[in-house]
């Protein structure tokens, strides 16, 4: 039988893997949680224009407005995985409380998301469930409500949460993968992996927020700037060797660095930034506050990143509310 599929939070990364999910199972079987997008997406589905899969790609699952809306009443209709796809936000309700109606015994939870310790709170809500933490490497855009542009790049590295706990979920979950034509690898301890990408998110991202700048623009504004942010690297860094990944090192930092250096102006707008220039919340505790409070438990100093911190923070608290 084929799984069902909920996915929680329809913007871009969600859609694109309604979209990569439905060559696995049948639409009907994936269930669509949107907010903004809903009317679009309840009337025409999602549309994908990719350079990998081609343009005008669509999918129509199911789409709903909450996971009231989408949870089963009999627990044999279940749903196989939940996947989040939402932005790491800190919201009331949480979102392990917005997604228990459509958590059953038989449930794998999925956290597609940005940042460092994120798990704990579905761990102490869904003891007994299978928890997949991954990392994404997946270029998408919301161009519109409910349209998609996806560049080249498609990779998901999965995880059991905690380390080595469940592989038979995660290889599952890359087999489910794999039979629709995507790419997935399995990792014992898929922590390195969050730890790589942080490098880069933990920097740029609240980095280029702050300064309205894309990052070349930001490495092209002063003699500085390029040793600044290396800087800010190398704290990020110190707190993963502190925590056991000793693999984050000066090596990574110079190859991630790098990217950046060799681009044409202006450069990536990393989503933090995008947030930030539409006044919309930023995944701020996620992506930097938990490195933070990771680095003041190891007793490691953070001075730039503590900087950060305190200023981003002040940034999104001028938001408000607006998601």
């Amino acid at each position: 039988m084929a799984p069902r599929i909920l996915i929680f939070g329809t913007g871009s990364i969600g859609a694109a893997y309604a979209y990569i999910l439905s060559r696995a199972v049948p639409a009907s079987n994936i269930v669509t949680v949107c907010r903004s997008n809903f009317e679009a997406a309840s009337q025409n589905g999602f549309t994908i224009h990719s350079s990998l899969w081609g343009e005008n790609q669509k999918v129509q699952p199911v789409v709903v407005r909450s996971v009231d809306e989408a949870a089963p009443t009999d627990p044999e209709l279940g749903f196989d995985y939940v996947l989040i796809t939402s932005k790491a936000l800190q919201t009331v309700p949480s979102t392990p409380e917005l997604i228990k109606p459509a958590i059953s015994p038989k449930t794998t939870i999925v956290l597609i998301q940005n940042g460092i310790g994120i798990e704990e709170p579905y761990v102490k809500l869904f003891p007994n469930n299978p928890l997949l933490s991954t990392v994404v490497y997946l270029p998408a855009t919301q161009t519109a409500p409910g349209v998609v542009l996806h560049k080249e790049l498609e990779l998901l590295h999965i995880g059991s949460y905690p380390a080595s706990s469940n592989t038979k979920s995660a290889s599952k979950l890359a087999d489910l993968l794999t039979s629709a034509g995507a790419s997935s690898k399995v990792h014992e301890d898929v922590q390195f992996e969050r730890w790589s990408k942080l490098l880069i998110n933990a920097s740029w991202n609240p980095i280029c927020a702050l300064t309205r700048s894309r990052d070349v623009q930001v490495l092209r504004s002063s003699a500085e700037a390029e040793e600044y942010v290396r800087d800010v690297m190398l704290e990020i860094a110190a707190v993963a060797n502190a925590c056991g990944y000793q693999e984050i090192n000066a090596a990574l930092i110079d190859f991630q660095l790098g990217r950046a250096v060799a681009r044409d102006l202006p450069g990536v707008e990393p989503s933090m930034m995008a947030d930030a220039l539409a006044g919309r919340k930023m995944e701020v505790e996620a992506i930097v506050g938990n490195v933070v409070r990771i680095a003041k438990e190891r007793g490691v100093k953070t001075p730039l990143l503590r900087s950060i911190y305190v200023l981003v923070s002040a940034l999104d608290s001028s938001f408000g509310s607006k998601a």
